[in-house]
């Protein structure tokens, strides 16, 4: 059995072996970089992202990357372009052809169409000296000294690097285009991510009971509305305006100071001034608010109209945080 020493000693040799190949990236970038970004968001049609084996997955995700952050960017499989998948590259498209070597048979037979189509072709490639780097009009070097397979077999160190590279052109783009987290959720709108930049309080409102009390609502009629809307709390509304709020914390705090509550109304024991917040705003902002303050229900007002309550529990539920 193989000591778990071993074990962890040779996953760190391969973290360290891959950490110290990006590293060297930045020490390739030069104007290949520079134009390849400006060419890409100057482009008037669509980035097409093509390669062959672990490289082709390499490219999968960076045409997901770059989809998700405002570049248009579709997925050539090398091999299938040959056959048939060509078509889907129109005149305004610009090609990011990946390729550890840059001297597979399948990028050697598929870069002269390319050319042939006068597209822009830009090569991530780890040899400045391939078919591919000699025949591209930009080249993102990846170069590496090994992989991190013990056998310097297996793409790893390359493949991150090819990674990273793609990384690297789709943030230069995000920022070139002023990329925001409103821009990000319109491409999320599923999701934790999507609720949380999306997601405003009045969508949390749409089927919620509005617990409420009058002033000189008896004790008793406040533990009935708070027990039959659920929300552990009701607001104290006079003139169509809340006042202030009752919890259950605040019935419980009661009923232990005093032996009788006969003659007190729900002005005697609610909290004036409670945390508000409007309809339109962001339930994360309200989540944030709750956290700040450790309560767990916000009154929602617009306008001084009483909408209803925020409780925590349902954003939990939303999976917004």
């Amino acid at each position: 059995m193989i000591a778990k020493e071993n074990i962890l000693a040779t996953a760190k040799k391969a973290i360290l072996s891959e950490s110290e190949s990006i590293k060297k990236l930045a020490d390739y970038l030069d104007f290949n970089f520079t134009a390849a970004v400006e060419a890409i968001y100057n482009c008037n049609g669509r980035l097409i992202v093509t390669g062959i084996g672990k490289s082709a997955l390499i490219a999968q995700k960076i045409v997901a990357t770059l989809n998700s952050t405002g570049t248009p960017s579709m997925f050539l499989h090398a091999s299938e372009a040959i056959h048939g998948d060509l078509g889907m590259v129109q005149a305004a498209d610009i090609i990011v052809c990946i390729s550890k070597s840059g001297n597979s048979p399948e990028i050697k037979v598929l870069v002269p169409f390319l050319k042939r189509f006068e597209n822009q072709l830009i090569a991530i490639t780890g040899n400045m000296m391939s078919f591919l780097a000699k025949n591209s009009d930009f080249v993102l070097n990846t170069t590496i000294d090994q992989e991190a397979c013990p056998n310097n077999l297996a793409p790893t160190n390359s493949t991150t690097a090819q990674l990273v590279m793609g990384d690297a052109l789709a943030v230069c783009l995000m920022e070139l285009r002023n990329f925001g987290p409103e821009d990000f959720a319109k491409y999320h709108p599923g999701g934790a991510l999507g609720k949380k930049l999306l997601l405003r309080v009045s969508s949390m409102l749409e089927n919620a009971l509005k617990p409420m009390v009058s002033p000189d609502a008896s004790i008793k009629k406040v533990i009935f509305e708070i027990s039959e809307k659920r929300l552990g709390v009701t607001a104290v509304v006079e003139h169509d305006k809340v006042i202030g709020i009752i919890t259950d914390g605040d019935i419980r705090r009661m009923l232990n100071d005093r032996d009788s509550f006969a003659d007190l109304s729900a002005k005697d024991i609610m909290t004036k001034n409670p945390k508000m917040i409007h309809s339109t705003d962001m339930v994360v902002d309200a989540f944030n608010i709750l956290e700040d303050f450790s309560i767990t229900q916000l009154v929602v007002v617009d306008d001084g109209e009483y909408k209803g309550v925020l409780h925590l529990h349902d954003i939990l539920k939303e999976g917004i945080v």
